[in-house]
């Protein structure tokens, strides 16, 4: 390739890279300035979540956007609030159900903050899990674009429990913790800890209680009995020394007399 072959060549290189870097710019970058999402939750309960966005258009090329989201509560309220760069609000809308698209937001009306705030009730739980914890979505954000594209803004989840299954996770908790710490055989615990989940993940929480109690109960008896018995190991090991002392000691008198009666 010649010189000038060369030099034409890294110029449409370069042209390219440069045409791909921007091809390559996310839609747009939403920041999240705030939030306060809860992180468990009890069924039937009425929740309100709010997150709150900034830096609305970092991509230069993306100067108006859709705001959408979608929730697993239920009996849902959305409240979007719009404010300017000062801090005071320019606008506010209100939606129903677990889906909305917004209106939209542009850098020409002066927008520079938006708030979302939901309110609705915890859902029930379809299927129970000790680990991971059985979570729900309390709000999920995404920017979308004339032409139908869109980004994630940002997913937030919490976990939900009756009151039942909340007792027994407690109780699964502490087991946990009990064998965790034990310097004991905690095999028995363990067994009855994984039964004790399996009938936590099948919804049998009275089970569960019961079984997670008792793999405590083992646990404790195990660290227990190797406390004990470690004492024992050092009593014995104790009185080997003192035994060991005194004979030490008695033959070191005994070889004195024998001195003095040769004197």
């Amino acid at each position: 390739m010649t010189k000038t072959n060369w030099s034409r060549f890294s110029k449409l290189a370069f042209a390219l890279v440069v045409l791909l870097s921007v091809v390559a710019v996310p839609a747009g970058a939403v920041s999240v300035a705030s939030e306060d999402v809860p992180s468990e939750a009890a069924v039937g309960d009425q929740v309100t979540a709010s997150v709150t966005l900034d830096e609305l258009y970092q991509n230069p090329q993306l100067e108006s956007w859709t705001l959408a989201g979608n929730t697993e509560l239920e009996s849902v309220t959305w409240t979007v609030t719009y404010y300017d760069q000062t801090g005071a609000k320019v606008g506010q809308e209100s939606f129903d159900g677990q889906n909305f698209t917004g209106g939209e937001i542009a850098a020409a009306d002066g927008t520079s903050e938006v708030e979302v705030k939901v309110t609705g009730t915890v859902p029930e739980v379809e299927e129970y899990s000790y680990d991971p914890a059985q979570s729900f979505t309390v709000m999920s954000l995404n920017q979308t674009r004339e032409g139908g594209s869109s980004n994630d803004i940002g997913s937030w989840s919490a976990t939900h429990n009756t009151d039942e299954s909340a007792a027994a996770r407690t109780a699964l908790d502490s087991a946990e913790a009990a064998i965790a710490t034990s310097s004991g055989n905690t095999q028995e615990a363990e067994q009855s800890f994984n039964n004790a989940v399996d009938a936590y993940n099948s919804g049998n929480f009275d089970l569960a209680t019961t079984l997670a109690e008792e793999a405590e109960t083992r646990a404790n008896q195990a660290d227990q009995s190797s406390q004990t018995t470690q004492l024992l190991i050092y009593a014995v090991g104790g009185l080997v020394v003192v035994g060991l002392l005194v004979g030490g000691f008695l033959y070191w008198r005994s070889q004195q007399d024998t001195y003095d009666k040769l004197g």
